[in-house]
């Protein structure tokens, strides 16, 4: 195993995750000591996006220095983030909060024009792979190596804007405004390609200003291609489930007004 470039954060970030997961899972079980529904496999979900944040943030990974550094990419811009907002934190956030003061303020957050505009999914997808592209097709990769406060400031931006690319897309957490899911499913798909034509790049030129091994670059382009895949292959299964239930409940109200009764029950997604 290569280390070529040191983890970028350390025991803060450490603190941060596990007082995250501590939070969830006491708001959680305070949902269901009161006797409301919350399944433990959002517990899991959670639990499971902050294990590869931690991990990607923290840890050390296996393989040449940009390898290593494609891995941290996946885990910390990307599939961290996707499981974190199939967990549904902001919901299990304003389910827990009493009536009062906090959770107007975070309320009129969510629903806020700013919050509708960056969770607007196109925008999102600009910011996410948009900030990608700017990492590996400029020389910035290239300065985080010489100045460490920057590296810590791209990832920070990674995760934030995974996180915002995938509220923008799920949409499960009450949120400013509707967002169909052909705008959804279509800013996937074209964020999945700009994504797959990045890492295509990166497979016979490196990023700007950096020297790395034929063999390690050609793995890491692979992993980032293939990584990315998974992820987006999560987020569509998402999107897929809501649009199974949305159709459901469409026959449903047809079914209703036809005088067929209510038609066959149809549940809720819960991702």
């Amino acid at each position: 195993m290569t280390t070529g470039h040191p983890p970028p954060l350390g025991p803060q970030a450490a603190l941060v995750c596990v007082l995250a997961g501590v939070a969830y899972t006491l708001a959680a079980g305070r949902l269901r000591r009161r006797g409301d529904g919350w399944p433990r496999r959002r517990d899991a979900t959670f639990g499971t996006g902050l294990a590869l944040l931690l991990w990607g943030w923290c840890g050390p990974l296996p393989g040449g220095p940009f390898t290593e550094h494609s891995a941290r990419h996946l885990l910390v811009g990307m599939a961290a983030p996707v499981l974190l907002v199939l967990a549904r934190p902001l919901t299990l956030t304003l389910r827990t909060l009493p009536p009062g003061g906090p959770r107007r303020t975070l309320l009129r957050v969510a629903h806020s024009r700013p919050a509708g505009w960056l969770l607007l999914p196109p925008l999102a997808a600009v910011l996410h792979i948009g900030g990608t592209w700017a990492l590996y097709r400029t020389g910035l990769m290239s300065l985080t190596h010489h100045h460490p406060p920057l590296d810590v400031l791209v990832h920070l931006h990674m995760v934030a804007a995974g996180l915002l690319f995938g509220f923008a897309v799920c949409r499960l957490d009450p949120v400013r405004g509707p967002r169909s899911l052909p705008l959804r499913a279509g800013t996937l798909l074209l964020a999945g390609a700009a994504h797959a034509v990045l890492a295509k790049g990166l497979y016979a030129a490196g990023p700007p200003g950096t020297k790395f091994a034929a063999g390690d670059l050609h793995t890491g382009a692979q992993l980032m291609y293939y990584g990315g895949d998974a992820v987006e292959l999560l987020l569509a299964a998402a999107l897929a489930v809501q649009w199974y239930a949305a159709t459901g409940r469409r026959y449903a109200r047809a079914a209703a007004r036809a005088g067929h009764g209510a038609g066959p029950r149809v549940q809720r997604p819960q991702a």
